[in-house]
């Protein structure tokens, strides 16, 4: 009775019960998430982030967490009974956590394993290495001309593996810049989208200018044509591109990239930007010679260019077939300003015709994006057996601040199964949404699909499941526009290249697009946006209008739209081939 008695007079020994085990419970558990928390804030420190940990809570949160924790561990082992309740509650907290990530990891495997299973029976690929394109004979590929090899040769070797340290005794000798920086005259290059034809003359006044204070770019003694001080200037180029024109000859084409890398997304493209580059260095050319009369060197610069955009077709790269896009516009520049002028001959618009009826974008969307979803799925993959380089996702991703989202130490704690389930998230919205937005055989894209497709992803919550795609797929749907609008952009050259034809022979244009088949076409194209035929109509200062009626699927009469910087706004008004009121004749 006595030792009852100071038991129960001893209230720090008194067995943990009722309310009293349920707070020690919460107060344990409580103090472990603090610690946690600040052991994981510890871990991820970085002074460059703008989140950062406020002193006080080190000074004042990992004091007070240890001590209660201390003081509650003290408390349980006074008591061996209460020891026991708080060791057998861990065990079970071990347990159930076990279990959540085994059946999170089973559940989310074998939604994946379904989903592949089921689209691998209609054909589908969801293996990278099944887009790889296929290798090619040195001795046929035009990567491996040793003037190409400069765009890369610096950092990959032939057999695309990454060089370390760089390789800094190579000089890209595609990098040939039209101007200093970006110095050069703002009113020089035109637009033909807009109907605003290039000024040589204020290149000839930037490159004369420029010569009064460096020798970077050549100038004739005295002035001479606007044209010709042009073709001056960059005659620095002529070799370079004369060997290029060599290499371009070469049937094949394949990059030496490394594709056996386990993160699709950090393969190196270094190629991509000389590729862009020569096109501008190649439009300005075809301008300044087409102006000097020159126009069978202009049109063999306008097929260099062309031939250049096809030689990263192969590659299962959303960002090359872009680069093609963006090299596409420009190369068109020259094009449309001979017809403006009427600088071609028929001969010549023939050979424009046939090099431009190799393109197929609609075809070219499709294989990008069935690229692309293998490289999400590769990349879900990596992701699962390197949880930590979550905390490089921001550099693949447009949000600066998606590297705060996943700091390294809690990233490895994240269940496999929820990355299967992203994988399948990822791939199930690509192949069910994306992809059949453009119909290569109908000669379509439906703008509506790309809107239903922008909506599901806005509604879509943010969870475990799908958060990577969240992140990685809403700059598809702009990607499917600009696709389009290069199929419609080679529609509308065709046209006009067979509209010039037409006149040639008739000394008119005619009054439907009818005519022009099959002697100048052999086939009208029509509408990728619907696929109407295109509007057509002379007008009366002799000149005609061909349109598509663009993104916002509205007949606005042949009217564009721009932007408030003066460029053009591709997802309004109408997608247009025009000349300028004032045209040389």
């Amino acid at each position: 009775m006595q030792e009852d008695s100071e038991v129960s007079g001893n209230t720090w020994s008194q067995p943990l019960k009722g309310w009293r085990w349920l707070a020690a419970m919460a107060l344990l558990f409580s103090c472990l998430a603090i610690v946690t928390r600040l052991v994981l804030a510890l871990s991820d420190y970085n002074p460059n982030r703008s989140r950062t940990i406020s002193p006080w809570i080190f000074s004042i949160g990992i004091p007070l967490a240890a001590a209660l924790l201390l003081g509650l561990l003290a408390r349980c082992l006074s008591s061996r009974q209460d020891f026991k309740r708080v060791l057998l509650g861990l065990t079970a907290v071990v347990g159930l956590i076990a279990l959540f990530y085994a059946e999170e990891g089973i559940r989310g495997r074998l939604a994946w394993n379904r989903f592949k299973t089921q689209w691998e029976g209609k054909g589908e690929k969801f293996d990278f290495a099944a887009f790889i394109p296929p290798l090619v004979p040195a001795g046929q590929n035009f990567a491996m001309a040793p003037v190409v090899v400069t765009t890369y040769g610096q950092i990959l070797d032939e057999n695309g593996h990454r060089i370390s340290p760089y390789n800094t005794n190579v000089i890209n000798r595609l990098q040939m810049p039209v101007e200093v920086g970006s110095g050069g005259p703002t009113n020089g290059i035109g637009n033909w989208q807009k109907a605003v034809p290039s000024n040589l003359e204020a290149w000839q006044q930037y490159y004369r200018k420029l010569a009064l204070t460096t020798n970077l770019f050549p100038v004739a003694p005295t002035p001479q044509s606007a044209a010709l001080d042009v073709l001056v200037a960059l005659s620095k180029c002529d070799s370079t591109i004369e060997e290029l024109r060599r290499a371009a000859a070469l049937p094949a084409s394949r990059f030496p990239l490394n594709y056996d890398n386990e993160e699709p997304f950090s393969i190196l493209l270094p190629h991509l930007a000389s590729n862009k580059g020569c096109a501008i260095v190649l439009r300005l050319r075809a301008l300044a010679e087409l102006e000097a009369g020159r126009s069978d060197a202009a049109l063999a610069d306008i097929n260099l260019a062309l031939r250049l955009t096809e030689t990263i077709r192969s590659e299962p790269f959303i960002i090359s077939h872009l680069v093609r896009i963006a090299a596409l516009q420009i190369t068109v520049q020259p094009i449309w300003e001979g017809l403006a002028n009427h600088r071609w001959t028929d001969a010549q618009l023939s050979t424009l015709d046939q090099q431009l009826a190799g393109f197929d974008f609609l075809a070219d969307y499709r294989a990008a994006m069935r690229g692309e979803c293998a490289c999400q799925v590769a990349s879900a993959e990596y992701l699962r057996r390197h949880p930590e380089q979550l905390y490089n996702i921001g550099n693949y991703s447009d949000n600066a601040n998606d590297q705060d989202d996943f700091p390294p130490f809690s990233a490895r704690l994240i269940p496999s199964g929820w990355f299967y389930q992203n994988q399948l998230c990822s791939a199930k919205f690509i192949l069910e949404k994306f992809v059949p937005i453009a119909d290569p055989q109908q000669r379509i894209v439906s703008p509506g699909l790309v809107r239903q497709a922008d909506q599901s992803l806005q509604e879509m919550r943010i969870t475990p499941y799908t958060l990577l795609c969240k992140k990685f797929l809403p700059s598809l749907g702009n990607c499917v526009r600009k696709f389009a609008l290069a199929e419609n952009t080679v529609n509308l050259t065709r046209i006009a290249c067979a509209l010039e034809r037409y006149h040639l022979a008739k000394e008119k244009y005619p009054d439907t697009l009818a005519a022009l088949a099959p002697q100048y076409l052999a086939r009208i194209p029509h509408d990728p946006i619907g696929g109407q035929p295109l509007h057509y109509r002379t007008t009366e200062d002799g000149q005609y209008l061909v349109y598509a009626v663009g993104w916002d699927e509205k007949d606005d009469g042949g009217s564009v739209v721009l932007n408030k910087s003066g460029s053009l706004d591709s997802e309004k008004g109408d997608w247009v081939w025009r000349f300028p009121e004032l045209t040389k004749r």
